[in-house]
């Protein structure tokens, strides 16, 4: 399906972002450490690695989802019918999209006070608004993957969060 196949991409773009974000966090947490033990710690540091942070978790939401890595309870799920089942599949799926496009349409309103406002961070005065504008995006694609999984759920029954060929 090539709505798959776009999706997809996205979210490999969206988890490249936080591999990145990861990468530049590690190297900022090391510069700070080396060079706190000079006595000269890395100004902004703190600034630096709170905005990079949003970068990295809401950039990982996605693939989290797409490779079924979000915290489920199954504790009752061998008692319920497998049509039960499947149906608490697709609501939860439809829930965290709606969540998440919560979350992006919150963040999206907050960054027009920040722009309004001119909020920056402590240090370096970063605008804060060109963070809130990628957890926007971010968010977004991860609504998409949710929503994308809950309608192939509805229409193929078939998870693609445990396709053998995904783990592999």
């Amino acid at each position: 399906m090539i709505v798959r196949k776009w999706a997809d991409r996205l979210i490999g773009l969206s988890a490249t972002l936080a591999a990145i974000g990861l990468i530049f966090e590690v190297g900022v947490v090391l510069v700070d450490v080396v060079g706190r033990s000079f006595g000269k710690p890395l100004y902004g540091s703190q600034d630096l690695i709170g905005m990079t942070m949003v970068i990295l978790v809401f950039g990982a939401m996605a693939l989290c989802d797409r490779k079924g890595g979000h915290i489920s309870v199954d504790l009752f799920e061998r008692y319920y019918p497998r049509a039960m089942n499947h149906f608490i599949d697709v609501i939860s799926a439809l829930l965290g999209a709606v969540i998440f496009f919560g979350i992006a349409w919150t963040v999206y309103d907050s960054s027009k006070w920040s722009i309004l406002l001119n909020h920056s961070t402590n240090l370096l005065n970063l605008p804060k608004f060109w963070f809130q504008y990628a957890l926007c995006g971010l968010a977004i694609v991860t609504a998409i993957g949710m929503a994308l999984r809950a309608i192939e759920l509805t229409f193929t029954k078939k998870d693609i969060r445990f396709d053998r060929r995904l783990n592999e």
